[in-house]
């Protein structure tokens, strides 16, 4: 049995103002997975951000505290702790936290694989929003 326990997990601070810890994915996760990833992000007060991306993957972000603002491809709307939102495969998609205290989301893509917008966003590479 393998526990990954995310008060150990260093994780990683983004440009975008998030700390991402990947929990379950392929290389170099705690829990190896071939068919779908899962991490913990924490967005900073006032515009920290998942940037504008999109993948093949399907994805599920849930909040589990605060609230921010999810856009997928031409939708935007509020969203806060207790919701989840879906993304399909290919359609780019962005979550800001416009609150006073940190957004806590966790986030699920299936199947697994690279995250690329993040190797993207750390290049500067990332489209900006809307485009």
């Amino acid at each position: 049995m393998i526990i990954a326990d995310i008060a150990r997990i260093p994780g990683r601070i983004f440009p975008a103002r998030r700390w991402t810890r990947s929990l379950v994915g392929q290389t170099g996760q705690p829990i190896a997975a071939k068919g779908f990833a899962l991490g913990y992000v924490v967005l900073e007060p006032n515009g920290g951000q998942v940037p504008w991306h999109n993948h093949e993957q399907e994805e599920v972000y849930v909040v589990i505290e605060g609230r921010g603002e999810i856009c997928v491809g031409d939708e935007r709307r509020e969203i806060a702790a207790g919701q989840a939102v879906f993304m399909p495969s290919a359609v780019f998609h962005q979550l800001t936290n416009h609150g006073d205290a940190p957004l806590h989301m966790m986030y699920v893509c299936c199947p697994g694989g690279e995250i690329a917008h993040w190797r993207q966003e750390l290049d500067g590479t990332l489209p900006p929003a809307g485009v």
